[in-house]
């Protein structure tokens, strides 16, 4: 197959699916919208580090060794749901004085990009995607160099996308408008990761293919 035509073949899927909203999306509107801009854009690295990793290792046979044991498969999933659900409930817990957090602070910038890179790391759906999609579209003929770009255009695209999100999600009139109401954001976020988690779990016993 071409280059140009795997290119757009496999972005025509991923770019729809990393649009939809998930945990990433989640996770970067809360960073945003309870902790500023810059909070937000440090989640969108985390998670757009982490999707370059899954789609990394898809390409270099993950995919493979997770169809072939569904054990493992299913242990990934099961241990991603119930992360996202204990950092739902812990977002859902979380004290309103606990939110007061300085966008200068060193601890808060390390929070929010180890936040996005934990959530797109425990959630396997994104192990789903690039098995699907990316795993099936490459073969022992296709070259390094254009493997190495699709991983590059895997993360530029997230961190494009996210970055826009973030950047909306902070700005001035949505902070004035939701600002006094923070807490609720970091709960409904909670609930949200809590409901992915649940759903996460119920689909763990369905088998992962390609």
């Amino acid at each position: 197959m071409e280059p140009t035509v795997l290119l757009i073949s496999v972005f025509a899927i991923f770019i729809p699916a990393l649009i939809l909203p998930g945990p990433d999306f989640v996770a970067v509107v809360r960073s945003s919208m309870s902790r500023g801009t810059a909070a937000g854009l440090l989640t969108t690295a985390g998670v757009s580090l982490g999707l370059g990793f899954y789609a990394a290792l898809s390409l270099l046979g993950l995919s493979a060794i997770l169809v072939q044991y569904q054990w493992l498969a299913w242990a990934i999933r099961l241990a991603g749901g119930l992360y996202l659900i204990y950092l739902g409930i812990r977002l859902i817990l979380a004290r309103p004085e606990r939110l007061e957090v300085s966008e200068g602070d060193h601890r808060s910038r390390t929070n929010a990009f180890f936040f996005g890179f934990a959530v797109t790391l425990t959630n396997p759906k994104a192990i789903v995607l690039f098995a699907s999609v990316f795993a099936t579209a490459v073969t022992a003929d296709t070259p390094g160099w254009l493997m190495a770009l699709m991983v590059g255009l895997v993360m530029l695209s997230s961190l494009s996308w996210y970055s826009f999100v973030s950047l909306c999600m902070s700005s001035a009139p949505v902070i004035r408008s939701f600002g006094h109401a923070r807490h609720w954001i970091e709960r409904v976020a909670g609930v949200c990761f809590v409901g992915i988690g649940g759903r996460i779990l119920a689909d763990s016993r369905n088998p992962l293919s390609t």
